[in-house]
């Protein structure tokens, strides 16, 4: 095997222990695409468990992420000096931090530059919020906190689809996909992130007020996905909404989350369509 099918191998191996969700519409995309989707998911989801790390201190984080911003800001990546910036951190930090110099050498040269932009924007934007612990106060904290770690994926994703084939989607909705997607997260983490001392409801919102939120964002990411044609784009974009209303949902009806069954007849559904 060479050294470049064995990369593509591993980074779906990381994948799918780290997001069972993702993993599933992104299998399903065509070679190209999901070694790009799969590779910029990864180098998200790299930066994104420094920031929810439980044993890193705050200024660790903020240490750790606007390094890696600097380092993902130069137009080619610094293995070498990201390596000795995460070696003291190495027992605590999992398999998708340690190895993001792979996860840009697998990403198509092509797109690279712009999944390195979205991510260093990310991890800039997550240091900012580390250092203001978390603490929304307002719709507007909340818009942008959710902007930073979703809708950014969502922006990323619109400049992959464009790449490939040329399909035009509108970065605004995209935006919204994203943040419908993390507030359904937040609606179903809500009680452990309160054990954490991390509350993401404004002030003066309710439960109920996050399910409007989240609501009102969904229904941007189903105008989103009405410009898409291309069959397995259009699939991927479905299947997470299609998971996030069913979510929603279940919440509402006081389950905890959908169950794996319930997971699989909804990527069936969408599938056969």
């Amino acid at each position: 095997m060479s050294k470049e099918k064995k990369l593509q191998k591993d980074a779906m191996r990381v994948l799918k222990e780290t997001s069972r969700t993702f993993f599933i519409p992104i299998n399903l995309l065509n070679p190209t695409l999901k070694m790009t989707v799969g590779s910029a998911y990864l180098c998200m989801r790299a930066i994104d468990e420094i920031e929810d790390h439980e044993m890193l201190d705050p200024d660790t984080k903020q240490y750790l992420l606007r390094s890696t911003r600097e380092l993902l800001n130069e137009s080619d990546f610094n293995e070498v000096a990201y390596q000795k910036l995460v070696k003291p951190y190495e027992a605590q930090l999992p398999e998708v931090t340690l190895r993001l110099g792979d996860w840009i050498n697998v990403c198509p040269i092509e797109i690279l530059d712009k999944v390195k932009e979205s991510t260093g924007i990310m991890a800039d934007g997550m240091a900012k919020w580390v250092q203001r612990n978390w603490v929304v106060k307002t719709k507007e904290d909340l818009d942008e906190y959710t902007y930073y770690v979703a809708g950014l994926v969502g922006v990323m994703l619109s400049d992959i689809w464009e790449w490939y084939n040329n399909t035009q989607t509108d970065r605004e909705l995209a935006i919204g996909y994203g943040r419908g997607l993390q507030a359904v997260n937040m609606l179903r983490n809500q009680y452990e992130d309160a054990d954490r001392g991390v509350n993401f409801l404004p002030e003066d919102w309710s439960r109920e007020d996050m399910f409007q939120y989240a609501k009102a964002n969904l229904q941007l990411a189903d105008e989103y996905i009405k410009s898409i044609e291309t069959k397995t784009i259009l699939h991927f974009c479905k299947i997470p909404l299609a998971l996030a209303k069913r979510t929603l949902k279940a919440l509402d009806s006081g389950e905890e989350k959908m169950s794996r069954k319930d997971v699989e007849t909804t990527v069936k559904e969408i599938i056969g369509e």
